[in-house]
């Protein structure tokens, strides 16, 4: 990300990490910035913004600190712990705003089936699949952060699959209900290493998601079946134009290449895509994209896929708020395996 800043006309004039070996590493990116020890220092200076990408557990804490200084920021995924953290940052909002980087929204292939299916050129959405199926050996766990609910907030469902389903609810609207189960196979986590979710839409669509930690052979991929066409994207950690697939229903051939032929293109997914909407906002004094409520329609759908998994009952989109276990943390009323 600090790369990305820096060639991508911002201008970094500080930055902050306890480690002093990734201070420096910083400054070698970024020779005019300045190295801080903590947050506390940066919030000294007059800044447009800050990026926060530090671990999730610290993501609340900070926000709020740089939104009560007037100061915007950019969090890395997932933006809380919690839900009942994702209020409280919303309500430290103010002049100064907060976004979330769920980068695989602005590749132009997501851009192009987003304008699409908002104007309905490809039928109906029926069904949809999202698969994010990677693949982290029992060392990966080693660091002492990893696979646990108090600093990660889950599994591969929080922190791994929560980029490929933002997608998916950025393409298909707002959901309605969820039906998960969600299983420690076989890593020495604290955490899930598998959930799978059915996921009914606004819409009538309905999705399978799977996360897994489990899959030799990774994958990240992304299917709707329309009325007219079927639209897949398959890639791994970020995606090209080359990645998409489309295939129209019989006698929709013509209408569906000539639809898919237009809007945008050449535009990867990544932070770059992100970043520059971002300081086009900053620049223009508009609204950053994924603000809170994109966010929240997010992060509430992981709540409810643990809520649901670990209850064993169908879940609702609005039944999960303050008084609710899952409201608080992400496992509640505890996994049945711990």
């Amino acid at each position: 990300m600090l790369s990305v800043l820096e060639h991508g006309g911002a201008d970094v004039v500080a930055i902050a990490d306890p480690s002093a070996e990734r201070r420096a590493a910083a400054v070698g990116v970024a020779p005019a910035a300045a190295a801080y020890e903590t947050l506390s220092h940066l919030l000294e200076l007059p800044l447009d913004g800050i990026v926060i990408a530090t671990p999730s557990a610290l993501h609340a804490e900070q926000a709020i600190a740089c939104l009560r200084q007037g100061v915007s920021v950019l969090c890395e995924k997932p933006p809380a712990l919690s839900l009942a953290e994702l209020d409280a940052i919303a309500a430290a909002e103010g002049p100064a705003w907060f976004a979330t980087v769920f980068q695989h929204r602005f590749g132009s292939g997501a851009q192009r089936l987003r304008r699409l299916v908002a104007r309905g050129e490809l039928g109906r959405p029926l069904a949809a699949v999202c698969h994010t199926l990677w693949y982290r050996p029992d060392d990966y766990f080693a660091v002492p952060w990893r696979g646990r609910w108090e600093v990660e907030g889950g599994g591969p469902t929080m922190g791994h699959g929560i980029h490929q389903m933002d997608l998916l609810l950025h393409v298909l609207g707002p959901w309605r209900e969820v039906v998960a189960v969600a299983a420690r196979q076989a890593r020495p986590t604290a955490t899930e290493d598998l959930s799978c979710a059915i996921v009914t839409f606004a819409n009538g669509a309905v999705a399978s998601i799977v996360n897994s930690l489990l899959a030799p052979r990774e994958t990240s991929y992304l299917r709707v079946d329309f009325a007219s066409a079927t639209v897949e994207l398959a890639h791994l950690y970020g995606y090209h134009d080359g990645d998409w697939t489309v295939t129209a229903a019989a006698g929709y051939e013509e209408a569906v290449a000539a639809a898919w032929a237009q809007g945008p293109a050449g535009t990867p997914s990544g932070h770059a895509a992100q970043l520059a909407a971002v300081l086009d906002a900053l620049e223009s004094g508009g609204s950053p994209p994924v603000r809170l409520p994109e966010a929240r329609a997010t992060l509430e759908l992981v709540a409810v896929t643990y809520a649901s998994a670990f209850t064993g009952r169908r879940v609702g989109r609005g039944e999960i708020g303050p008084g609710d276990p899952f409201y608080a943390r992400m496992d509640g009323t505890g996994a049945p395996w711990s």
